[in-house]
């Protein structure tokens, strides 16, 4: 029988409302607007638990016991250092090569350096895993000052992931507040269902391939527009905008010429983005913080207007955007910041889809001509 013959009627564009899989790691709730972890609500999580212990929770299925959560931090602690030649060849990269393209290249050599690559057992997926979640935040702060053209740091002991990385981004320790709002977001952004580059993770490990595959190809996805490039727009949106009284004749401007607001709306949430709260709240203890609250002033009114508007909610780019600001990451790295955040949900997902693999194989409906008839070379027209 052909793939033709079995194709349901209904074609749903982007998969849109199709149940493609299972999964006990998070579920994102559209109707009751809700983002769960491993059976908790995101709420019960935000203040209360450090990302170290979110990011065991992902991976091994329960929050750690306190002998755990040191285990699992010493773990992370010890595989932080870049390997020499991923210094090396990040080096000899062009300054202004884009970052996400750069980290994408980062974690695809990690695979050539390692020599179980090809190793799909469980055990050696979470010892890749372990090695690229803890090893992200180096790359990216790396990334950065390669870029600024300065010297690269080496991480220090006895500090979180968070703090780690803005010590290796700005050269010095970040304030308790500072550490904790990255600490926030890591959270926020750790895990999100079958989104598109957590799917791509899971397409590329339904094919046996390697880890290092699946998250390289899940940096791919998530370096588009569409997806985790958002956050960089909103910040970009914000910048044009420039100040509070500008805000009704962009919005105007906007709607005039049909063209999106960044940071609002969602595929999958009926109403608010459960994240999108808690972002803001951080976003303004940090402008409040450093006396500069503009960003944050601009966000909150250019939100009320396009709910005046358009009834859009916020989703969880909005207010990233002032938060990593204001933590002093440009722009252009905000990406990579998601992805050091998502780097722990890929890797659970990557791990589940091994455990119960099955080739994930949808079917296409064929919407071209049929019937035609070979005409010769000297024929043709």
């Amino acid at each position: 029988m052909s793939e033709q013959a079995t194709q349901p009627e209904q074609v749903r564009k982007g998969l849109e409302g199709v149940v493609a899989g299972e999964t006990s790691i998070s579920d994102v709730d559209g109707h009751r607007c809700q983002l769960i972890y491993r059976g908790y609500h995101i709420d019960e999580l935000i203040g209360r638990a450090s990302y170290e212990e979110v990011g065991y929770l992902l991976l091994f299925g329960a929050l750690p016991t306190r002998a755990q959560l040191a285990e699992w931090t010493t773990q992370l602690e010890s595989q932080r250092a870049m390997d020499p030649p991923l210094t090396a060849f990040l080096q000899t990269l062009p300054k202004a090569a884009g970052p996400m393209a750069t980290l994408r290249s980062l974690v695809s050599l990690m695979g050539v350096l390692d020599p179980s690559e090809n190793d799909t057992s469980l055990e050696s997926i979470k010892r890749k895993a372990v090695r690229t979640i803890a090893v992200i935040p180096t790359l990216v702060a790396a990334i950065g000052r390669h870029r600024a053209g300065q010297p690269l740091l080496s991480p220090t002991p006895g500090v979180g992931q968070a703090a780690t990385f803005l010590y290796l981004l700005h050269g010095k320790e970040p304030t308790p507040l500072q550490a904790r709002a990255l600490d926030a977001y890591f959270i926020l952004l750790a895990d999100h269902g079958f989104n598109a580059s957590t799917f791509t993770a899971r397409t590329v490990t339904g094919t046996q391939s390697d880890y290092y595959s699946a998250i390289t190809a899940a940096v791919g996805s998530l370096k588009g527009p569409l997806h985790g490039a958002a956050n960089r727009k909103a910040m970009e949106m914000l910048t044009e905008i420039g100040s509070v009284e500008q805000i009704e004749h962009y919005v105007q401007r906007t709607l005039a010429d049909h063209k999106r607001f960044m940071g609002f709306g969602h595929r999958v949430y009926k109403g608010a983005d459960p994240r999108a709260k808690h972002l803001k709240e951080i976003a303004k203890r940090l402008g409040e913080s450093v006396g500069e609250t503009r960003w944050f002033d601009i966000s909150e009114r250019l939100q009320e207007a396009v709910w005046q508007a358009k009834k859009l909610y916020i989703n969880v780019d909005f207010y990233s955007a002032s938060l990593l600001h204001y933590l002093g990451i440009p722009t252009e790295l905000f990406t990579t910041m998601f992805a050091c955040a998502r780097m722990v949900g890929w890797s659970a997902h990557v791990l589940e889809q091994a455990a119960d693999n099955r080739l994930i194989r949808p079917l296409a409906l064929y919407i071209g001509p049929r019937e035609l008839k070979f005409v010769p070379l000297d024929h043709r027209k």
